[in-house]
């Protein structure tokens, strides 16, 4: 590689991986990510402000409650509801 080449670091999708979540309040889960980093990650604010029912629905404590781990994230239903892992590690969903 050249000087002139910009650098490029990618993270290993392995190093985003979710590999513990527990709920710890009304929409709100501990997750523990496979480089140790642990977050909590609050859901509500953004449940709350959806206008889609679909996603609304999740407003259901009980519904809220069912997620899964799948290949390194959390996933609601088969993928009706899911974040980018990046943006959960850093605490902020959209």
């Amino acid at each position: 590689m050249s000087a002139t080449e910009p650098t490029v670091a990618e993270a290993s999708p392995a190093a985003l991986a979710i590999i513990a979540a527990e709920v710890i309040a009304p929409y709100t889960l501990a997750l523990t990510f496979a480089t140790g980093e642990r977050q909590t990650v609050d859901f509500g604010p953004f449940l709350r402000q959806a206008r889609h029912t679909a996603i609304r629905a999740y407003l259901d404590e009980t519904r809220f409650r069912q997620f899964k781990l799948v290949q390194g994230n959390v996933n609601w239903n088969d993928y009706d509801l899911i974040f980018p892992v990046v943006d959960l590690l850093n605490g902020t969903i959209r």
